[in-house]
């Protein structure tokens, strides 16, 4: 059981903290994160962050200094790297957009619990190292109305620090290397 002290002592809301404490598994740190994969985090990789690793990173986050919409746009090119450098390891580069179990091939793709919890972990080491000027953590989001054949989904959530706006960076719609869907929470719960 993951420690609640530990992860309020980190910043994290209750709902972060459940994206761990659901799945058995240890929040990140500024020097690794768990990655999970075949769906609802039944498979885990550890990622441990290189010195090449937060260089890269670094150089890439540097480009969103300017503004909110550029870190934005920053952020996604982290989680193309993050699919990158995951992939191979994972098997992962074999994935394909919205898996779920109709695809019976867990083993090589991420549901949408993968994705968000993935990606709120690289966000919380992005905020760990201090990259994230523009943006705080959001609790993830969800979406989901049968009755409108919305499928059930959720994601991770940036929080703009000036105007408040919520923007979800959403990779489980993507398929491998694609850029995660980045848009307002507002936009983001009226897709399918």
């Amino acid at each position: 059981m993951i420690d609640a002290r530990a992860t309020s002592a980190a910043g994290m809301s209750s709902a972060i903290s459940y994206l761990y404490e659901s799945v058995s598994i240890s929040p990140p740190t500024a020097s690794s994160m768990t990655v999970c994969y075949g769906f609802v985090c039944r498979r885990r990789e550890l990622l441990e962050f290189t010195d090449a690793d937060r260089k890269s990173i670094t150089q890439i986050m540097s480009a969103g200094k300017a503004s909110a919409a550029a870190e934005r746009a920053a952020v996604q090119k982290v989680v193309v790297w993050f699919d990158r450098r995951m992939g191979p390891i994972l098997g992962t580069n074999k994935r394909v957009a919205k898996a779920d179990f109709r695809y019976f091939d867990d083993k090589h793709n991420y549901d949408c619990w993968d994705t968000t919890r993935n990606t709120t972990s690289l966000l919380l080491v992005l905020q760990e190292w201090g990259l994230l000027k523009h943006h705080t953590i959001g609790d993830p989001k969800y979406r989901g109305n049968t009755l409108v054949l919305q499928t059930p989904h959720n994601t991770a959530v940036l929080v703009d620090r000036a105007s408040k706006a919520e923007w979800v960076v959403d990779l489980w719609p993507r398929g491998y290397l694609q850029p995660p869907d980045v848009m307002t929470v507002q936009q983001w719960v009226t897709e399918d």
